[in-house]
């Protein structure tokens, strides 16, 4: 590998990267593998918003030159330890819930039903399918096409309850549309 510098980078340095398709990759060092040449860098976001960043994930191997632009001598404080078990809980909830949006694909369901179910399940748990139906707390029914009319319970409380979350999910789409609306009037 032409141009590298030195066997190890330090965390806080920055460095640019030539990778094999002559793309430049310039940004902070997040973390160095020596063994395997891996290199971690943190670079301004594509997309130029201030608070956020691209992380690129660099095999030395591949690239063509290497180069310190900036050299950070003062030894980083050492990172927070991760909750695995947190990140782990994360990762099984992200995957249930696109399980149920598969669910709901393969039923048939309307994007409207997809996203009232959405917006449900951020205030309650416990929402499923059934078919095209989507369950509340196991009383309570919603059926296309998903509007306030459309919740059944025998349990009054919680239809009270559901019925006020579809209403409010209702006004919300409502105010989309019109925002989306005046948005398209006022380009054209």
């Amino acid at each position: 590998m032409a141009g590298l510098v030195q066997d190890c980078f330090s965390i806080g340095s920055t460095v640019e990267c030539t990778t094999c398709y002559n793309a430049n990759i310039e940004g902070e060092v997040l973390a160095f593998d020596q063994q395997t040449k891996m290199l971690i860098l943190k670079c301004p976001a594509a997309s130029k918003t201030a608070k956020l960043n691209d992380v690129y994930i660099v095999n030395l191997a591949m690239c063509s030159d290497v180069q310190v632009k900036k050299e950070v001598c003062i030894v980083p404080e050492q990172p927070l330890s991760l909750n695995l078990e947190r990140l782990s809980t994360r990762a099984r909830n992200q995957v249930e819930q696109k399980r149920l949006q598969l669910t709901a694909l393969s039923a048939g369901v309307s994007p409207e039903g997809q996203n009232l179910y959405m917006a449900i399940a951020r205030t309650i748990k416990q929402v499923t399918w059934s078919g095209p139906n989507i369950v509340v707390c196991k009383e309570v029914t919603i059926t296309p096409p998903y509007k306030v009319d459309n919740v059944n319970s025998s349990d009054q409380r919680q239809l009270s309850y559901v019925k006020k979350i579809v209403e409010k999910h209702e006004n919300d789409q409502a105010n989309i549309n019109q925002s989306t609306s005046a948005a398209d009037i006022a380009a054209n």
